[in-house]
């Protein structure tokens, strides 16, 4: 069984922000493996089929992005996930806009949802899919940048970014992490 997060925060203020492109994704692969995330449970949303033939779990914290760990661990917990069978998909300032990299492990990097899932399970050992969404221009707030939609030429390639993505974590699911970074961690999405 396999644990896949989108973290983003609740509401409709913030469906289509950059903070919350780890819905999209989540959400996305839900749809495609045609998963309902219609259940209640774990502070959450969630869903539970297969993704590229392998057993999933697909979970969409509803607590704010600065409390993810309130919902990850009674979903990890009760579902007995061993640490590399947690994928958490998240915004990353620190990559451009369409760069995707994966990741075994590390720190939060200033992430309050990864903090709060750091802090809460103990480690820090889980596969995360890290989504660029750039930085703001030089002295904006990242704050009101995260949570701000994105920009229209950032949202022409968003639907691709996204479906690439799910393609990333697919391979992820099936082949393993060593993989799934040499093939998605050396290229951007191509931009129109």
């Amino acid at each position: 069984m396999k644990l896949i997060v989108g973290l983003g925060n609740p509401g409709m203020q913030y469906a289509e922000t950059r903070h919350n492109i780890g819905f999209m994704v989540a959400s996305h692969l839900a749809g495609r493996a045609g998963i309902a995330l219609k259940r209640k449970g774990y502070q959450g949303c969630y869903g539970v089929g297969r993704v590229a033939g392998v057993e999933a779990t697909i979970l969409l914290p509803q607590t704010y992005m600065n409390r993810s760990g309130a919902s990850v661990s009674p979903a990890y917990q009760s579902l007995g996930i061993a640490p590399g069978d947690l994928i958490v998909v998240h915004d990353e300032i620190d990559l451009a806009f369409g760069c995707l990299r994966i990741k075994v492990g590390g720190g939060h990097g200033g992430h309050n949802g990864l903090r709060s899932i750091g802090s809460v399970l103990g480690a820090s050992d889980y596969m995360r899919l890290r989504m660029g969404v750039g930085r703001p221009p030089v002295g904006g707030d990242v704050s009101r940048y995260v949570l701000n939609r994105f920009a229209t030429a950032e949202y022409a390639d968003l639907a691709a970014y996204v479906d690439t993505a799910a393609d990333a974590l697919e391979l992820l699911i099936t082949r393993g992490p060593q993989e799934a970074m040499n093939t998605y961690n050396t290229r951007n999405l191509p931009t129109t």
